[in-house]
């Protein structure tokens, strides 16, 4: 199996449990920091789990490098982890003060400090629209390229949007939905999401199944979207119709799950109609 986002090895020790003697787990992470804390908390299943530092874009890359073959079965949260969003020195969250980075691979790419700079009025504007669904993008835009001077870390970045931004939910912070779109723009998850469904017949083995968490309405769409098109294709059986939501004793047990949206697909066994793409 490959568990395509591992952070810190919650899903991954959850699936040796059950693969543990006669499987064998492949774990990805954009995170390296995430990695090595996963392969302590995995050490009690040695000998049946790699863990690579990896974008899943190469997902299928992966699978051929790693197992020879597709998967069995793949999962993939595309979530930020508990750890990232604890971590200010991170820049996920504006719940701490800390700078304005926002890599989940923080050994490349560019800081979400370096995007505010480099980015004008309109780019920031089509950022904050597309990656965040922000209403009140073009003020926010406009905001930040007349204060970008003066924005140093997240607590700047929170402050100046809540100034502009009236508050529309009692739990939800005005700049929730900007941080959100920096973010998916500093990693470029959406792009690399298209790049890993796109290869799924490379890295899915026929039987195998296919289980996304999404927890944003963007990402929803692409998986949705991605498993209609395969099935049109007879390369994959969606097995939920609709997408699977939690419960509210899990939203209670753990309230960052209450938007957890899960999609699963099953790849046919059937041959003739599975093509391979690129």
């Amino acid at each position: 199996m490959i568990d395509a986002t591992v952070g810190l090895g919650g899903h991954a020790a959850a699936l040796l449990e059950r693969l543990v003697p006669g499987g064998f787990l492949l774990g990805l992470d954009r995170d390296a920091e995430a990695l090595e804390l996963a392969r302590g908390h995995l050490a009690p299943f040695a000998g049946h789990f790699e863990l690579v530092h990896g974008d899943f874009r190469d997902l299928a890359g992966h699978a051929a490098r790693h197992l020879g073959r597709g998967a069995d079965g793949v999962v993939m949260d595309l979530g930020v982890s508990s750890y990232q969003l604890e971590r200010a020195d991170r820049g996920f969250s504006f719940l701490a003060d800390g700078p304005l980075d926002m890599r989940m691979d923080a050994s490349q790419g560019r800081p979400a400090s370096e995007l505010l700079a480099r980015s004008g009025e309109r780019e920031l504007e089509r950022i904050l629209r597309e990656c965040g669904e922000e209403r009140f993008a073009r003020r926010i835009a406009r905001a930040i390229a007349e204060r970008r001077g003066r924005l140093r870390t997240t607590g700047d970045l929170a402050a100046l949007v809540e100034a502009v931004v009236p508050r529309r939910e009692p739990r939800l912070h005005p700049a929730t939905r900007t941080f959100q779109a920096l973010r998916i723009a500093v990693n470029d998850e959406l792009g690399a999401l298209e790049a890993a469904l796109g290869t799924l017949p490379q890295w899915l083995a026929p039987g195998g199944r296919l289980a996304v968490i999404s927890f944003h309405s963007l990402e929803d769409r692409i998986v949705k979207q991605a498993l209609r098109g395969f099935a049109s294709e007879g390369v994959v059986t969606v097995v939920t119709r609709k997408p699977l939501r939690p419960t509210a004793e899990e939203v209670a047990a753990n309230p960052r799950a209450r938007s957890a949206r899960l999609r699963v697909a099953e790849r046919q066994c059937e041959t003739g109609k599975m093509p391979v793409r690129p």
